[in-house]
């Protein structure tokens, strides 16, 4: 997989406020399945779906404990995302040092 295609699966990921919301959980600590479903209201089918998106993008793993599935946080998985993003604000910051100059010389005029 392409770094490209592993951005869009990470920000696909973080884009629904569920599954940012696990991630959340999930930065306290592991937790189980049934830990991560408790504070939402959906199905245990979409809990599921939830948490597989999330380990397709790298962002948790999870690992069977008998009938217990405990999920952890994959800290690393959004190493790629916080670099791009830091780029950006690199970029936008360049952008906005720029304009300042060029408004303090002409000094608004």
């Amino acid at each position: 997989m392409t770094t490209e295609q592993e951005l869009t699966r990470t920000f696909a990921a973080l884009s629904d406020p569920t599954r940012r919301a696990i991630l959340t959980q999930l930065a306290k600590g592991p937790a189980t399945v049934g830990d991560l479903a408790a504070p939402h209201r959906i199905s245990g089918g979409a809990i599921t779906k939830h948490l597989k998106t999330l380990e397709a993008a790298g962002l948790i793993r999870q690992e069977r404990r008998g009938q217990f599935r405990p999920c952890s946080l994959r800290a690393e998985g959004l190493a790629q995302a916080k670099a791009w993003i830091e780029d950006r604000q690199k970029f936008w910051q360049t952008q906005f040092d720029q304009l300042e100059d060029y408004l303090n010389r002409t000094d608004g005029c």
